[in-house]
């Protein structure tokens, strides 16, 4: 049997992979976290099929499923929102199935910071704005941020960071970030991206707090940082430019000709 992490994506049910519904329509076991994974994504499992919500399950139960499972020869279709390999809680599922020698494979899935943007219709690395994005979380109840890894060093960057879990923490956020990028620095906060009740807020590292307050969130949300999020004057990108011809876009004539006065005035 095989155990496939499926990313179902943020939520929306149109959002998850082909492959990732096929093995959620063939696998005799489905689990999957209901806090943040809908029912729609699931609906399609087999009518017989085993279906555990595993929200408020702790790992040694789950991983008991997952033996049965294995010892019936059932694969499993292990059902992740967004993307497992981001804050997936994988790895200690992946450490105990290698210790049960028992195999899996990685299904990728839609990451929230991408189906976010797409509803924002922007683009989060804008031409000598921000060519780096970075997602990060803060330490609250959770695991802490490893050495180098604190917020205030990460702004100082000027990438557009993509703040998980951390919409509780907002105070600590602007405690950071502020003093490095600026009261007035852009922010977006995403609330439950692909489901009916999506929310998007736009606002300030200085309004941040009262925002989310004002909202009422206390979880689900994404917090996006940085100047590409409201960049209006940038160059355009060298992908398109009739002046950089690549190996697919040879110069064209009038091209060429353009090149070739710029030379001489110069």
């Amino acid at each position: 049997m095989t155990v496939y992490f499926i990313g179902a994506g943020p939520g929306d049910p149109e959002l998850i992979t082909v492959k990732g519904r096929r093995l959620i329509e063939s696998c005799p076991v489905c689990l999957y976290a209901g806090s943040l994974v809908p029912p729609s994504v699931i609906e399609s499992a087999p009518a017989d099929a085993v279906i555990r919500d595993t929200a408020a399950m702790h790992l040694d139960e789950i991983m008991e499923i997952i033996t049965a499972a294995d010892s019936g020869g059932k694969d499993v279709a292990r059902v992740h929102s967004g993307d497992p390999s981001l804050y997936g809680a994988i790895a200690e599922q992946i450490r105990r199935l290698k210790a049960a020698d028992i195999v899996y494979e990685i299904v990728p899935g839609v990451p929230a910071f991408a189906a976010a943007a797409a509803v924002l219709g922007r683009e989060l690395t804008v031409p000598e704005i921000a060519q780096t994005v970075i997602l990060t979380r803060t330490a609250m109840k959770s695991s802490s941020m490893p050495a180098g890894e604190d917020l205030a060093v990460l702004g100082r960057t000027g990438a557009t960071l993509a703040i998980h879990l951390s919409i509780r923490n907002t105070r600590e956020i602007q405690r950071q970030l502020i003093p490095v990028c600026g009261g007035d620095c852009p922010v977006i906060i995403a609330y439950r991206i692909g489901w009916p009740e999506q929310t998007i807020i736009e606002t300030d590292l200085d309004g941040l707090q009262k925002a989310v307050r004002n909202a009422k969130l206390t979880r689900t949300a994404l917090i996006f940082v940085g100047r590409a999020l409201t960049a209006r004057k940038f160059r355009d990108s060298a992908l398109y430019d009739a002046e950089r011809p690549h190996l697919l876009r040879p110069f064209t004539d009038a091209g060429k000709k353009r090149r070739s006065d710029a030379r001489k005035a110069s």
